[in-house]
């Protein structure tokens, strides 16, 4: 259909549509008009993707000058692929109405690792041992010695993209990893570089959040993208995680013997280069005292490592004199190496400033804050000089350069903690050193400052004020939408005691009372019992539910459990929860039901949509407090606090509210699905608690839902349950839930949608 979104004409490729997606686009082409940025909360399931998609592409169509590209960045590979399935149908619906073809590329940027076609290199798992066989193939200085000695390897597609694939644009055309490897097999042509270069020239890219955020890719693969760019981060409630992750380093004793033998490694290489060649590292010094800039002209293939920050002016200056010479550098690094050995050999925590940490390093061992600065860069120039063909054993080194460089960098935004046992085992002695970011705003604001519109979009980012402060950026809009329904498909409930009218709550004091723990179990097994098909089930984390489940073992729930349906428990290895998932699945597919017992904050509260039969019911076991011992997470609350006036209890608050809001929207993914979502805890009840779930799942939380017991629930989730059942089609929906175009511009229902959005 074509719609007319103020003013805009926008070509959507279904023939019907929900009300809160063209409020969406309402709100959206605003903020482009605008050329500022915004956030948006838009239920689960309602087409958030193709109404960003269809704005922007009919944006970009008649505002070329204002728009000319959209980054589309999503969290995992399944979005990544999706949102490409979208883009493809929208661009064939753009065909058969234009009846000529778009001249739109479209394509997704991942991984050398999921984008490979080498024979060998594609076989391997891990994703840094492809990294370095990749750069092992295709690094210039490997191919000219290929010329002249032929038994040496080199990528044969790497070779054929380099020879005739750059003068060769992408055809229009929408391209997802398959459609690019198959491309390239056609060719002859690498599809990770082909993709790489693809990026500057195409309309539409979709990527990871890292592409952008990590300064250490975003440097390599979208520098050169312009300002006139539309971002748009989806799924973005763990946004700010994101950025800090991406800024933070953490340190080992087996890290830190790692890089002694790298840099052993390095040694001998130095000693090799000298016998055979000096001229090439004399060459390198005097680029060096040039100036960085000149230094860092390669090739791609040659871009080994990047720099941990982002400013141009380091770029500018020349590497201080102390480390110039290769051999200096290595001396430096090994200084480093054991001052950092000797702060680890610590007995209780020990936490201070950057600042303090360079103080303690120039008054111990005497080195200064400036070639600490250009460690990164120092080291990734040796490396390239000394043509190391395969890099992937010396990410230690790496990664001890990027710690350097960081804490040298910035003062504020980051402390030191060092730490004499891993949080998981507090009785084994393994010291970590942790450079932790504690503000998420220093990754983002490069973005922010770059490009013209930045849109932060998710299901679940109630309370919506929190991300400007967090981020700080100054939004230009704020709206969150709610969810229009023919028929009542959520039933959100908050069940706060047993039947024996014991409280029931995960917090401290109460989660190892055995009355707590059989009245979750009588809860799971009253829900199991009318239940049909899937439930899922999320824990506060893997050592609650594991105490959980041994008890229900010893009170015999998990038998009683076993006769309405089987159970299946995720865990910390990826390829057990894998498993378990798909038995799952089709346990569900076959009729026989299944519960799966989850964590918050774990795999399957981020990544799985159980839509349909594979998700009834959703019961959130407690309120997903994170750990609040962390040394890392007061340093970050207590940043917060004095940076951004945030009190320390409502981000507490904010965050396990957005992942318990994460956990129980995977029931619902779409508008003909249905499912339960039960709060099991008293203090959901509580209005600061309740009041920061999204719009959308409290205009559904009815004042009788709140403080059930386990059969108050039981019995209006079983009358809920026979009103689902009921037939219902589409029919039912058309002029409520589903508009078409006729209804879409009555009068009465612009009026309706224009004040759909609760603006902010």
């Amino acid at each position: 259909m074509k719609l007319d979104v103020d003013g805009l004409s926008v070509l959507f490729p279904y023939e019907y549509i929900y009300p809160e997606q063209f409020s969406y686009m309402l709100e959206l082409k605003k903020s482009l008009d605008a050329k500022g940025h915004c956030v948006l909360e838009m239920p689960s399931g309602t087409g958030k993707t193709i109404s960003l998609l269809s704005l922007i592409v009919s944006y970009m169509k008649y505002n070329p000058a204002t728009v000319g590209k959209l980054i589309y960045c999503s969290r995992t590979l399944p979005e990544i692929e999706k949102v490409l399935a979208e883009l493809k149908n929208l661009m064939k619906y753009y065909d058969r109405v234009a009846k000529e073809p778009h001249k739109i590329v479209g394509l997704a940027l991942s991984s050398r690792k999921n984008l490979c076609i080498h024979p060998t290199v594609s076989k391997e798992k891990d994703g840094k041992i492809v990294d370095g066989r990749c750069h092992s193939l295709t690094a210039s200085y490997i191919r000219a010695r290929h010329l002249n000695d032929q038994s040496i390897p080199i990528c044969n597609f790497y070779d054929s993209f380099d020879l005739d694939g750059r003068e060769f644009p992408l055809q229009p055309g929408i391209y997802n990893l398959d459609d690019l490897k198959k491309l390239g097999q056609d060719m002859g042509w690498c599809p990770y570089f082909l993709a790489r270069q693809a990026v500057v020239h195409a309309n539409i890219v979709v990527y990871s959040y890292h592409y952008l955020l990590d300064p250490k890719i975003a440097q390599i693969v979208s520098k050169e993208i312009s300002k006139n760019t539309v971002v748009v981060f989806d799924e973005a409630h763990n946004i700010d995680n994101v950025c800090i992750d991406s800024m933070s380093v953490r340190i080992n004793r087996r890290v830190l013997d790692k890089c002694s033998t790298n840099l052993q490694v390095l040694e001998k290489t130095i000693d090799k280069a000298k016998e055979q060649d000096t001229k090439k590292l004399k060459e390198e010094y005097y680029r060096l005292v040039e100036g960085l800039k000149d230094a860092t002209v390669a090739r791609e293939t040659d871009i080994v490592l990047a720099n941990p920050i982002l400013p141009d002016e380091i770029l500018q200056e020349a590497i201080p004199g102390s480390i110039r010479n290769a051999e200096h550098f290595v001396f430096f690094l090994k200084k480093l190496v054991e001052y950092l050995k000797m702060r680890l050999r610590v007995q209780h925590v020990v936490q201070e400033s950057p600042a303090g940490f360079l103080k303690d390093i120039y008054g111990k061992i005497c080195i200064d804050r400036k070639p600490l600065r250009f460690c990164a860069e120092r080291l990734s120039c040796l490396i390239k000089t000394l043509e190391i063909p395969d890099i992937s054993d010396l990410s230690p080194l790496v990664l001890m350069s990027h710690f350097a460089t960081l804490i040298s960098t910035y003062t504020k935004g980051f402390t030191v903690i060092i730490e004499p046992f891993d949080e998981k085992s507090p009785t084994v002695s393994n010291p970590i050193l942790h450079l932790a970011c504690l503000d998420s705003s220093i990754a983002i604001k490069p973005v922010f400052d770059r490009f013209q519109t930045v849109v932060i979009t998710s299901g679940t980012l109630s309370p919506l004020d929190m991300y400007p402060k967090i981020l700080d950026f100054h939004p230009t809009l704020m709206s969150s939408f709610t969810m229009t329904l023919a028929r009542q498909c959520l039933l959100p409930m908050i069940v706060s005691k047993g039947n024996d009218q014991v409280a029931i709550s995960s917090k401290y004091e109460t989660r190892e009372d055995i009355a707590v723990i059989r009245n979750y179990g009588s809860l799971l097994i009253e829900m199991a019992s009318i239940v049909p098909d899937g439930m899922v089930c999320f824990f506060t984390s893997y050592l609650y539910m594991d105490n959980v489940v041994a008890s229900w073992y010893d009170q015999g729930i998990i038998d009683q459990l076993l006769k309405y349906k089987l159970l299946f428990i995720e865990t910390q290895d990826s390829a057990e929860t894998s498993l378990a998932l798909f038995s799952y699945i089709k346990a569900c597919e076959n009729g026989r039901g299944a519960v799966l017992l989850s964590v918050a904050r774990g795999k399957v509260s981020e990544g799985v949509d159980f839509d349909h039969h594979l998700g009834r019911a959703v019961l959130m076991f407690g309120i997903p407090y994170v750990y609040t011992q962390s040394k890392i997470l007061r340093a970050r609350l207590e940043y917060l606090r004095d940076q951004f006036q945030i009190k320390e209890n409502d981000f507490l608050t904010f965050d396990a509210m957005r992942h318990a809001a994460q956990c129980v929207g995977r029931v619902i993914r779409g508008k003909t699905d249905y499912g339960i979502m039960v709060f099991a805890d008293k203090r959901f009840s509580r209005t600061e608690k309740k009041g920061k779930l999204p719009k959308w799942i409290q205009e559904h939380l009815r004042g009788s839902f709140c403080n059930l017991s386990v059969e108050e629930a039981t019995q209006i989730a079983k009358k809920w349950l026979k009103q689902m059942a009921q037939p219902f089609s589409r029919d039912d929906q058309l002029g409520v839930s589903l508009l078409t175009l006729e209804q879409l511009q009555n009068e009465d229902f612009q009026k309706k949608i224009f004040s759909r959005a609760q603006q902010l």
